[in-house]
């Protein structure tokens, strides 16, 4: 039986399905568990260039499994409390640390519903191309929760705290047209393309220069904790440790010749 999250590694390029169609891929503590132990094991390889996170069926997730909460609803508050507590501290917050602190471009891939933890999940994303038909709710409000998966802290770095603050509260839906006018997603795709158009961005990226993007994320995920003169010294090391590199002297070569560079992440 399949589980509720599948990794899929071929020819460089990891793909991590949520496996609930039937749900929407709705959240449960299972698929958590599940995330967890497939983002663990994708931190450890070393063949991926490129991953891609996509919802099985015609949905992306929509939000967390409200079926699975209920079950909680006879504990005291204070049992309760201890038990929300620990399933994200156990589960959803080394996720999305780990998926963070991977070296390779993630790409979220998004149809349907997005709300919740896969709202949550997609702007952890370094990129996210979307289905015209896809929806958007922070959603937490609407139960009366606060939100969870680096939700208060992608959102005000991506839509600015004002914004942020709205989707949050308000938890209205939005369409994939406001998602790009926000800068939530990169692009667009009429639903019956949105495969290809993801393919094309991994076979771009796939062919790029590797440790060059480790090196251009970490410094990205450093920069609002820095002050400039730490920013810029960061930048000072990881250019001098990507010009030690052979793709660097690949791709000042290539561009000499009038040639595509062939990386190699070497």
């Amino acid at each position: 039986m399949a589980g509720t999250v599948l990794l899929e590694v071929a020819d460089g390029v990891a793909t991590l399905t949520l496996n609930r169609p039937d749900a929407l891929n709705a959240l449960s503590v299972e698929m958590m568990q599940d995330l967890a132990a497939a983002v663990r094991g994708l931190a450890a390889r070393q063949d991926v260039a490129v991953v891609v996170v996509t919802g099985a069926g015609e949905h992306f997730m929509a939000g967390g499994d409200l079926k699975d909460f209920a079950r909680n609803l006879h504990l005291s508050p204070e049992a309760r409390q201890a038990a929300f507590r620990a399933m994200i501290v156990q589960y959803i917050n080394p996720t999305v640390e780990l998926l963070q602190n991977l070296q390779q471009p993630v790409i979220a891939c998004v149809r349907g519903a997005c709300a919740g933890f896969g709202l949550s999940l997609m702007a952890g994303c370094d990129l996210a191309v979307c289905a015209d038909d896809a929806r958007f709710t922070t959603a937490y409000a609407a139960i009366a929760l606060s939100g969870d998966g680096g939700a208060s802290y992608f959102l005000p770095r991506i839509v600015g705290r004002r914004k942020a603050t709205e989707l949050l509260l308000l938890a209205d839906r939005f369409d994939a047209g406001e998602a790009l006018r926000l800068g939530l997603v990169n692009r667009v795709a009429p639903a019956a393309a949105l495969d290809a158009e993801v393919a094309k961005l991994v076979a771009r990226l796939k062919a790029g220069p590797r440790q060059a993007y480790g090196e251009i994320k970490r410094l990205i995920a450093a920069s609002h904790d820095n002050q400039l003169e730490s920013q810029l010294q960061s930048e000072a090391e990881a250019f001098g440790r990507c010009s030690a590199r052979a793709d660097f002297a690949e791709g000042v070569t290539a561009f000499l010749e009038k040639r595509k560079p062939d990386f190699r992440g070497a």
